[in-house]
């Protein structure tokens, strides 16, 4: 009898599942569940190009990256000519690494229509995350000349310019962002991180600011914890390395910094041992703390310990000055 149910239970879900098949899934579905109706669906339809590019979305979202390219490019073949197939491309190559065909893939769809400004900014994307930043700007720039307002082309012309040196581009552009959207945490971060190079106390506002927005964001913490670190601020400095320990027990710069500070600043070499601990637990390669380690072991008269951790230091890098200069003291 109970056989009999479950069999009759499987036929229903069977009956429910291709009943659906020439509709979508619905938004409520999970990937995985997604994916199997997806599957019932192009067993039917196999050279359905809509279907196959909605799988690849899926599969990305799985981070199948080779089944998710192996469904686009069958899609691409099956419609040459439409262009959210060419950008969904892309995005599988660049998921892939190979930001290349990447790139192609969004000329393929320029040359189809040059106007697109989603094209132009996906290019852009691409560019930028490949780090060719002359040929981002490029793509931007078109996409700025149409939409000057754009939020996405705007905060990557900005950080671009930022890399480049020109920073008081740089400024312009992040402030505008930050002056259009005033929930977008990333500007007011990129906008902190510029101030603080300037060792302008305008860094404190926007990397609060970014923090309110986004307050687990450990890279403004430890923006704004070297910013005060820098200041000799250390009390503030300590407390916010600390908040990104209770974000992140294996943060390894806020471990470290906690290290130094006790190690120069208060003269506590156990705890700064305890914290360089810290920090070579969560890295093994962390030059730095060892070197820093090496310090405190020498200043605590622990020489054996002190040439051990300095020669731990020249195992990862054979040319690091302050390593070699460790072992020269103690002799």
């Amino acid at each position: 009898m109970k056989k009999g149910i479950l069999l009759i239970a499987c036929g229903i879900m069977m009956v429910m599942l291709y009943g659906c098949k020439d509709g979508k899934p619905s938004d409520n579905m999970s990937d995985s569940e997604r994916l199997e109706l997806l599957d019932l669906q192009i067993d039917r339809h196999p050279k359905d190009a809509a279907l196959l590019a909605e799988r690849a979305q899926v599969l990305l979202n799985l981070n199948r990256t080779r089944e998710a390219l192996y469904d686009i490019n069958r899609a691409v073949s099956l419609k040459p000519e439409e262009i959210d197939y060419r950008l969904l491309q892309a995005d599988a190559y660049f998921a892939s690494g190979d930001i290349e065909n990447s790139y192609k893939s969004l000329t393929d769809a320029e040359q189809i229509d040059p106007n697109s400004q989603e094209v132009q900014l996906k290019m852009g994307e691409i560019t930028f995350y490949g780090r060719d930043y002359d040929r981002s700007l490029k793509c931007l720039s078109n996409v700025t000349a149409k939409d000057p307002n754009n939020r996405t082309a705007l905060f990557m012309k900005g950080f671009i310019y930022k890399e480049k040196g020109d920073t008081a581009e740089a400024v312009q552009l992040l402030n505008k962002v930050c002056t259009l959207y005033p929930d977008y945490a990333p500007a007011f971060e990129e906008l902190g991180i510029l101030y603080a190079t300037r060792k302008d106390p305008m860094a404190l506002e926007y990397l609060s600011t970014a923090l309110r927005l986004e307050p687990t964001n450990t890279n403004s913490m430890y923006a704004l914890a070297m910013f005060h670190q820098e200041r000799e601020e250390y009390a503030e400095a300590v407390t916010i390395y600390r908040q990104m320990i209770d974000v992140n027990a294996n943060s390894t710069d806020a471990w470290h910094n906690l290290g130094y500070i006790n190690l120069f600043v208060y003269g506590d070499y156990e705890e700064a041992v305890r914290c360089f601990d810290k920090a070579i637990e969560a890295d093994a390669n962390y030059i730095e703390a060892y070197v820093n380690r090496g310090c405190a072991y020498e200043l605590q008269g622990q020489k054996a310990k002190a040439k051990a951790d300095f020669e731990t230091a020249l195992s990862i890098d054979s040319d690091y000055a302050p390593a070699q200069d460790g072992l020269k003291r103690i002799g």
